[in-house]
């Protein structure tokens, strides 16, 4: 799998230029790596190859096979290996091969990495990212499609992201990095190829606010990862037919910001959170339960959610079944509306 190769913007351009997803990141991992010689990059088949996305492309022969490290496959080994070198001044950041392949280190992440800065009282700090492709649209299996991302938001000591559009890809990895807690950095592999811009001479929100990616009047969608994209075609559809949907990006899973959802439900009185994730304790859950526990006199109908099903994730030739789009978000748009 080869990704098109695309010049890498220069950290002091002003002309922002048009780059895929992956190339994004691989420009904001190099940016940090440039600035600060104690950020590392450690994963399986990431220094030669590049990577399976080819995310970290060209950056071993950039930076040396010290700082660009091919580990053995064991995750578990990886994240705690990055906690030890956490804990002696480094800024490792770590690539889990694919989402299903994170549980072997789910102990290190969850029970060492997450308490250490808690259980020093603030004194150790943990400056760690796990980067972990994550989400389905690629046609692959169970343990490469999966959205895991309940599992880490819930835990406290984790700060957990999730870019949609490469310009965030770029500026969000390197504020990762420069955090001093741990960061798990959730990238919708379905993206890694879609081009957008990337404005390398502005940094366009902190890493965890939410954003408005459309203005609409009539119900506000929720959304994050490669959901907002689909979030944005269904309010393309809804526009059509005389609907007009405001879209969130959420960004940040943990902590969540919720001032402009609340500010959105507050103007429209309607809402959907929309997530390939099944839905059974999901964080569309939490975020309806808060979005109706702090607006709820501003409801005009219930906070409805639209997820995957509460399946393990289905063959390849299932996904579409399984995986929301665009139809069935407008589908709760609908119930919301005939309320």
């Amino acid at each position: 799998m080869t990704l098109e190769t695309t010049q890498t913007p220069d950290a002091a351009a002003s002309v922002p230029q048009s780059l895929p997803f992956s190339r994004a990141l691989n420009a904001g991992l190099r940016r940090a790596m440039t600035e600060n010689d104690r950020v590392l990059l450690m994963g399986e088949d990431i220094g030669r190859l590049g990577g399976v996305f080819r995310v970290t492309e060209g950056l071993q022969a950039e930076f040396g096979e010290r700082r660009v490290l091919d580990t053995p496959l064991a995750e578990s080994a990886i994240v705690g290996t990055a906690i030890g070198l956490a804990m002696s001044g480094f800024r490792p950041v770590c690539e889990i091969q694919f989402d299903g392949f994170v549980f072997p280190a789910f102990d290190q992440i969850t029970s060492q990495l997450a308490k250490l800065t808690y259980r020093h009282e603030g004194a150790l700090q943990m400056p760690v990212v796990i980067r972990i492709p994550y989400g389905g649209h690629i046609g692959a299996v169970e343990h490469h499609q999966e959205s895991p991302e309940a599992y880490f938001a819930h835990t406290p000591g984790l700060r957990v992201v999730s870019p949609s559009t490469p310009n965030d890809a770029y500026w969000m990895i390197q504020d990762a990095i420069a955090s001093s807690d741990p960061v798990i950095f959730l990238e919708p592999k379905a993206k890694y190829w879609m081009k957008g811009e990337v404005n390398a001479s502005a940094r366009a929100v902190p890493l965890h606010a939410s954003r408005i990616v459309r203005r609409g009047t009539d119900v506000t969608v929720v959304a994050h990862g490669a959901m907002v994209a689909v979030a944005l075609q269904a309010a393309a559809l809804a526009e059509a037919e005389g609907t007009s949907m405001e879209v969130v990006d959420l960004r940040s899973l943990s902590p969540v910001d919720y001032g402009p959802i609340l500010d959105s439900v507050r103007r429209t009185g309607r809402m959907v959170y929309a997530q390939e994730a099944p839905g059974m304790v999901s964080l569309g859950g939490e975020i309806a339960a808060t979005v109706m526990e702090r607006a709820f006199y501003a409801l005009e109908a219930p906070v409805l959610r639209v997820s995957g099903f509460d399946t393990p994730f289905p063959p390849a030739k299932l996904e579409g079944v399984y995986l929301p789009d665009a139809d069935r978000i407008l589908e709760a748009v609908d119930r919301a509306l005939a309320y």
